[in-house]
């Protein structure tokens, strides 16, 4: 037992710091209220010299149990936000969240936040560490394991019971998608299918923000309809829900986020 558990943490935690360097690369995040955001908060490359750089993790408590990825970062505007993990219980939302920053001094304007109002409800914020956040990842991926997918918010055109039925144009719907995913995650998740990042449409919101889901053109009906096989597996700690599409909604959506 001891050495399985073993194995599956060095798996978790070689994905987990996969997904953290990867967002943390790119040098800015999709939460990111301009381009400059995190300019200031971006610590001279002498400030931990010997010694290995923080894990930039917040958690927090009191979330109103309606509440989105979006509310989040919208919570923490103007932040460099990598992650947001929703922590669930018996696959139930607990009102609880860890928050995944880009730069330490980030970490302390996060703190400010304690005791601000989300909607109606005030929300805490405290520091965490990166031991806990793994916990609730594994926690999350356990859980969901024996549970159906589950989203925060609902949003539209998106039925379970037609998916069987439901005709295949080549274009499949994605949601649930972290907002640290990018086009090479799409082609490796559906990597049994030849795609290119020309075929991956992100869906934004007005404000030019992530939405979590994403419109994917295979090369026939015949491969989208094959790729369904794919619906409620996980990318990172997220499960993903599949949806046959089509050109006029994928056309639709792109345009909303114009």
């Amino acid at each position: 037992m001891g050495a399985k558990r073993h194995r599956i943490d060095h798996r978790l935690d070689h994905r987990i710091d996969h997904r953290i360097d990867h967002r943390l690369d790119q040098g800015s995040s999709f939460y990111a209220s301009s381009p400059g955001s995190s300019y200031m908060f971006n610590p001279t490359p002498s400030a931990f010299v010997g010694q290995p750089p923080p894990f930039l993790v917040v958690k927090l408590r009191g979330l109103p149990f309606d509440c989105t990825e979006a509310d989040v970062a919208e919570f923490f505007h103007g932040l460099d936000i990598v992650d947001i993990l929703f922590v669930h219980k018996n696959s139930k939302v607990t009102g609880e969240a860890y928050c995944v920053l880009g730069y330490p001094l980030q970490v302390d304007f996060a703190l400010q936040r304690n005791r601000q109002n989300m909607g109606r409800r005030y929300v805490e914020v405290f520091r965490s560490k990166r031991q806990e956040y793994y916990k609730a990842i594994a926690n999350d991926v356990a859980d969901s394991r024996g549970s159906p997918p589950r989203r925060n918010a609902p949003r539209a055109k998106s039925y379970d019971g037609g998916k069987d039925s439901a005709e295949h144009t080549g274009v499949l719907r994605l949601r649930g998608l972290p907002f640290s995913a990018g086009k090479d995650d799409i082609i490796d998740f559906f990597k049994d299918f030849v795609l290119s990042e020309d075929s991956i449409h992100f869906t934004v919101n007005s404000e030019g923000r992530p939405t979590g889901e994403a419109f994917v053109e295979f090369a026939s009906a015949e491969d989208s309809k094959a790729a369904m096989a794919k619906d409620r597996m996980t990318l990172g700690s997220r499960y993903i829900e599949l949806f046959p599409s089509s050109h006029e909604e994928l056309d639709e959506a792109i345009s909303k986020g114009r």
